[in-house]
């Protein structure tokens, strides 16, 4: 949490705290509550709208293992965020809410922060309908964050509202049998001149009042400093030097299961002759634990960046090229050259997470999209005619350049050595998106930015898209959300308008390259998260 001071503020109203939430409970978490004697007071308000009356100071709680301090007030202290607070309590008690009014909801933006929102009601004698509504809110500026902090913040936000409402619901069943409202109101005369009376006389009540809990606003506070801490605990991004990326779960997966399958075999044989394997799968399984190929260590000219390769073979056909590789289609190269092949398909597989990438980078013959979607071929190798009518795959056919004479060559000389030829069956536009390819081609094409500069840009844009993917598996995937959830979650993930198709197929492409272990840890932690809070 990047800030020392976390204010709960509640401006309508909010739930009793379950027996989990009482300060009983807190004593083992490093929470303490002491009264803020520096808290500055407000005008008068009538009694519905206050939640402490005007001579309390306040609570805070200070985490003892982080020094965080947890605030409750009436109002924020600072005027940005006490604008940001108010305008989220509007609206979610006003145009953002769910149909039938009670339930969560999500809405904000990114000036005004995003807001998770639980529209309730509770039980009023006195209320015109018998009964109030309220919300609880929470405001952030991340997004990614509070959708990640959805299925959490229900759970409990639904045990505190529970237990609120049916408090309030045996205060208003004592009420109704000493007095039952309902027959009162059908009994009355009503009047025009009586009636502006009757609506100044039924003020709104407190929650206090509603729940007859005495030590409602203390609790509250008890109840969401451990929501805040708990929550913030359990999504927090932290900086570790050496902490295995995804890409590198991925790598250690694949040794760990290649060592397992040459066990197998050499147990299986028994000393005598080993099975033969394909040579295209020996590459493959090497390619994949050498994947950072050195440049300088290929033989021949060569592709030494992304900028490179493009300045070679032409914006345009470098784009289609690069929309069938974060596609996921099949990108075949079919020349003499095994060495320019291999640098092209280092520069490429740097546009995908390693999970994404299987590769064959020569062979003498053709090899099946299951197997690789990057695949170097020898010139006189054909290609299937199910393949090149497939608008899944895109074939760069390499010819020399007959009019080259020179016998001493460079990276530079690659022009002037070959012809490319790129062609494919897909008719589908390649200039819409996705958005990273958008993004990344005006960092290619600023020559500003150095090749570092732009590998870093890349990078960042892979890691975006990467949480992106994230979110989409576990809410899809996991959860078993349906289309039209899904279809919410991509909005506020920046995955649709201009380019959206591209964007969801790189989505789920990119899903296939998640590690094991990840998914693992999902599952793990999401089959923990369905267990009993108080267990």
């Amino acid at each position: 949490m990047s800030s020392t001071e976390v204010t709960p503020v509640v401006k309508v109203g909010v739930a009793t705290p379950g027996d989990r939430d009482r300060d009983g409970d807190r004593e083992g978490e490093g929470l303490t509550m002491r009264a803020n004697s520096s808290a500055s007071q407000r005008g008068e308000m009538c009694e519905g709208c206050r939640s402490l009356p005007a001579s309390h100071p306040g609570f805070v709680s200070i985490d003892d293992e982080t020094g965080i301090r947890f605030l409750s007030h009436q109002h924020p202290r600072q005027p940005q965020l006490f604008s940001v607070v108010r305008q989220a309590c509007v609206r979610s008690l006003s145009c953002e809410v769910c149909p039938g009014r009670e339930g969560p909801i999500f809405f904000g933006d990114e000036q005004h922060g995003f807001v998770f929102s639980h529209t309730f009601f509770i039980k009023d004698s006195l209320a015109r309908g018998f009964q109030r509504w309220y919300s609880i809110v929470m405001v952030a500026m991340d997004r990614i964050y509070l959708i990640n902090s959805w299925p959490f913040l229900l759970r409990h936000l639904r045990l505190t509202i529970q237990s609120l409402q049916s408090t309030a619901l045996k205060v208003f069943d004592s009420e109704q049998g000493v007095c039952p409202q309902r027959a009162v109101r059908m009994n009355s005369v009503f009047s025009p001149a009586v009636f502006p009376h009757q609506r100044s006389g039924n003020a709104a009540r407190s929650l206090t009042s509603l729940t007859q809990h005495p030590n409602l606003w203390a609790s509250l506070h008890s109840s969401f400093s451990w929501l805040l801490k708990a929550c913030g605990s359990r999504l927090t991004e932290k900086l570790l030097e050496g902490a295995p990326t995804e890409d590198t779960l991925v790598l250690i997966e694949r040794q760990t299961e290649q060592e397992e399958e040459m066990r197998c075999c050499e147990g299986e044989d028994g000393g005598g002759s080993k099975p033969q394997r394909h040579p295209s799968e020996s590459l493959l399984v090497h390619d994949f634990l050498s994947e950072e190929t050195n440049l300088d260590d290929l033989p021949g000219p060569k592709f030494r960046s992304l900028r490179h390769l493009r300045q070679v073979l032409g914006a345009a056909e470098f784009r289609q090229l690069a929309w069938h590789v974060l596609m996921g289609n099949q990108v075949i190269w079919r020349g003499a050259d095994p060495g320019m092949i291999q640098s092209a398909f280092t520069v490429l597989k740097s546009l995908l997470p390693v999970g994404c990438v299987r590769s064959v980078p020569y062979s003498g013959q053709y090899e099946e999209a299951y197997k690789c979607n990057f695949l170097g071929l020898s010139p006189d190798v054909p290609i299937p005619a199910h393949v090149s009518s497939s608008e899944f795959s895109v074939l760069v056919d390499i010819s020399p350049d007959k009019s080259c004479q020179s016998s001493v060559v460079s990276d530079e000389d690659i022009c002037s050595l070959y012809q490319f030829s790129i062609s494919s069956a897909s008719t589908q536009p390649t200039d819409r998106g996705p958005t990273l390819l958008n993004k990344l081609e005006v960092a290619l094409s600023n020559e500003n930015l150095s090749v570092d500069v732009v590998s870093h840009c890349l990078l960042c844009l892979k890691e975006e898209w990467m949480n992106k993917v994230k979110v989409l598996f576990k809410f899809s995937k996991v959860d078993g959300r349906g289309r039209e959830d899904t279809q919410k979650v991509l909005v506020h993930l920046g995955a649709t308008g201009p380019g959206e198709e591209d964007n969801v197929r790189l989505l789920k492409f990119w899903m296939t390259g998640l590690s094991k272990t990840y998914k693992s840890h999902l599952m793990t932690a999401v089959r923990g998260g369905e267990r009993s809070p108080s267990q």
